[in-house]
């Protein structure tokens, strides 16, 4: 009877051995399935879309249309900046791959500046690359922060 006790034990063990490596890949992919890709930014009212010399003094451009444009032009997520100039866009990173979005992706604004100041050009838009600049843990959930790398205006 104590060898069927011993051979259990071991066989228990055993057994809790091998399902560890499987329980901790299955919360390794939910974890990963837990997941955001948050795009968030300023679009100031100059004329490249930037923050002037003036650092904060410098004036944003509320009500400006954003668009996440990949590949040819699609436009695949959008938002408006709100009051402060400040926009948000959030994606699913099972339908987007992040080195993708980096290499094949750019947010665009074609709201005329003109519509934030007058002096600027009412023709024209503002173009930028996107650049990963790290994860933030909100509770299980894993969000990837991506930030426009700087924005330049383009003629219409």
């Amino acid at each position: 009877m104590a060898l069927n006790l011993k051979s259990l034990l071991f066989v228990s063990l055993f057994i809790a051995l091998m399902a560890a490596p499987i329980a901790e890949a299955q919360l390794g992919l939910i974890s990963g399935l837990l997941g955001l890709i948050r795009i968030q930014g300023t679009v100031f009212c100059t004329s490249n879309g930037n923050m002037g010399v003036n650092g904060s003094a410098t004036p944003v451009f509320p009500n400006a249309l954003v668009q996440l444009q990949c590949g040819a032009g699609n436009v695949v997520s959008s938002a408006t900046t709100n009051g402060s100039g400040v926009f948000s866009i959030v994606l699913d990173p099972l339908q987007f791959i992040l080195s993708s979005l980096l290499t094949n992706c750019n947010l665009v604004v074609n709201t005329p500046l003109s519509n934030c100041n007058s002096k600027l050009p009412s023709v024209g838009g503002l173009l930028s690359s996107l650049q990963f600049i790290g994860n933030t843990l909100l509770g299980l959930l894993n969000v990837a922060n991506i930030v426009p790398s700087g924005f330049q205006f383009l003629d219409g």
